[in-house]
């Protein structure tokens, strides 16, 4: 049986998470749930998957969440410390980091401390401090294992192989909903169009991403951690029909790839049994009803965010957290209509150009700077017009 801290249990990997658990009764359990404000819907959760402790981040819903489960023995907490108490309720064993952004990194790096099995969706806990992650996995000899669909497939690919010569890491993009539109017509783009994946149900900020290309420089910065490859050594390939999750070429020229329908139902449930294989959380992957697969280069010129996170993450040090932190306050300033598609990538580049890098020294510092960094997009993003 494994015990569960769900970090983030009301966004779509936390409810994917649930669905898992729901068809695994027997041998998944619900610890404790962490939500950022929908307290109606943690309410929900709470009262079917009956965890010892649930924490709301935002302290505006404070009485509502109390008041919803004021009949049951669920203990209630709010604001950042009570999602950081959530990994060190009692009985935990394994925490899923789902909290979308830089907001998961200190519960993440809690999860860590405590020795748990860290089952890691939140991209941003790596790029923002993969050396620390890293560096504190090891010491506290614990488990990362990837929950991110790439990651993941990359992560099976290796399994039985990790003394063979890695070559290459190959990580598949759908392309996102712009991957044909013509470059002139990209600025034109509006919220509604780029919230529309054409394969992934997914969570607002991360669908920006994906239509920008910025999740897959996330990506490649996360592989680089996880994988302890190089950045010469990752290559993106867009594949339209995301059924090629990513692939892994050895030294001898052989490349291995993990295909499978595009639901992350599949990456959680195996993130969760590892090293194990349980029964399909989806219908049976059948190549002839996948009929067909096509691969292209990235647009690199066209989604200069792919351009940006390569160039953030071979510089190192402070500059990934920067970026980060830039592309979170540009992706919610063009969803709230203040800049437009194409400038977010200009305002994530002009903070860059206001730091000058440092060495990372510790999760204090990176917070610091994380807060440094959102002023500073914003000051970025007050030089442009409101978007219409």
């Amino acid at each position: 049986m494994k015990n569960i801290a769900l970090l983030g249990s009301t966004g779509s990997i936390g409810k994917n998470t649930l669905e898992v658990v729901r068809n695994n009764p027997d041998k998944l359990r619900i610890i404790s749930l962490t939500a950022g404000k929908n307290w109606q819907l943690l309410a929900e959760q709470a009262r079917e998957f009956k965890p010892k402790f649930v924490a709301l981040a935002d302290t505006k819903y404070e009485n509502d969440l109390k008041q919803a489960l004021k009949d049951t023995n669920i203990k209630v907490g709010v604001g950042e410390e009570a999602v950081i108490e959530a990994v060190t309720i009692s009985g935990v064993d394994t925490v899923l980091a789902a909290i979308v952004g830089a907001a998961g990194l200190k519960p993440a790096w809690e999860a860590i401390n405590q020795k748990h099995l860290i089952c890691l969706a939140n991209k941003e806990t790596l790029v923002v401090a993969g050396e620390l992650v890293m560096n504190a996995v090891k010491k506290n000899g614990i488990k990362l294992v990837p929950v991110d669909s790439e990651h993941s497939a990359i992560f099976q690919c290796l399994q039985g192989a990790e003394k063979t010569p890695l070559h290459r890491i190959i990580i598949t993009a759908s392309g996102g909903p712009f991957r044909t539109m013509p470059k002139e017509d990209l600025g034109k783009v509006t919220v509604e169009q780029a919230l529309k994946h054409p394969n992934w149900n997914m969570g607002g900020k991360i669908t920006i991403d994906s239509a920008t290309l910025m999740n897959k420089g996330l990506e490649v910065i996360e592989a680089h951690w996880l994988f302890d490859a190089t950045y010469d050594q990752i290559d993106i390939v867009v594949h339209p029909q995301s059924l090629i999750h990513s692939l892994v070429e050895y030294s001898d020229g052989s490349v291995i790839a993990q295909l499978g329908w595009p639901d992350m139902k599949l990456p959680i449930q195996y993130a969760l049994t590892w090293p194990e294989r349980w029964n399909p959380p989806l219908p049976k992957f059948d190549l002839v009803k996948a009929a067909s697969m096509t691969f292209f280069e990235p647009r690199y010129d066209d989604f200069p965010c792919l351009k940006l996170a390569f160039k953030a993450g071979r510089a190192g040090g402070i500059m990934p957290c920067v970026m980060n932190a830039a592309n979170e306050i540009a992706v919610a300033s063009f969803m709230q209509k203040k800049i437009g598609f194409m400038q977010i990538p200009e305002v994530i580049s002009n903070t860059i150009d206001t730091f000058k890098n440092e060495s990372v020294k510790s999760i204090d510092q990176l917070i610091e700077l994380d807060a440094k960094s959102r002023q500073e997009a914003e000051e970025q993003v007050k030089k442009y017009n409101t978007f219409n």
